[in-house]
């Protein structure tokens, strides 16, 4: 399916889920060293069960790691291995609110057996949930020519 852009192509659900993989990778790397990080803090305490705070460093560290890719690339290092950039629904530069809105839609998709991700198999556009909520899309870039 085209999208809004002019020559660029929707990308496919397994194009972005993989990139979802090597992102998920990266991030789980950056949670390791961010829980050394907080047992130093802690002395070395094991983190509790359900620890509030916890999880909510640990969001802010996924929050970190995308939305500032998206807002300074347009791009996760997982959408540049799989040619995807991240625009405005009107083809422009992602905005911080457009970003954050991604970010809280994207968890809303996973809630639901990632229903809102499948949802880019049945919508006409080819759109995820979090695109359509957050008024962004992902764009397929072109293979870079060879020299």
């Amino acid at each position: 399916m085209a999208s809004a852009e002019a020559g660029t192509m929707q990308p496919s659900l397994i194009r972005r889920l993989a990139a979802v993989l090597y992102d998920g990778l990266l991030l789980i790397a950056l949670w390791m060293g961010a829980s050394a990080v907080w047992l130093g803090v802690t002395g070395g305490a094991a983190v509790a069960a359900g620890d509030a705070a916890y999880r909510l460093y640990l969001l802010a560290i996924a929050w970190g790691f995308l939305v500032g890719f998206w807002l300074r690339a347009g791009r996760t290092l997982g959408m540049q291995a799989w040619r995807l950039r991240l625009r405005a629904a009107d083809g422009g530069p992602v905005t911080l609110r457009q970003a954050n809105a991604r970010f809280f839609a994207a968890l809303l998709s996973w809630l639901p057996a990632g229903a809102g991700f499948l949802w880019a198999l049945v919508d006409r556009e080819g759109l995820t949930w979090h695109d359509r909520l957050s008024g962004t899309r992902l764009v397929l870039e072109p293979k870079p020519r060879k020299r």
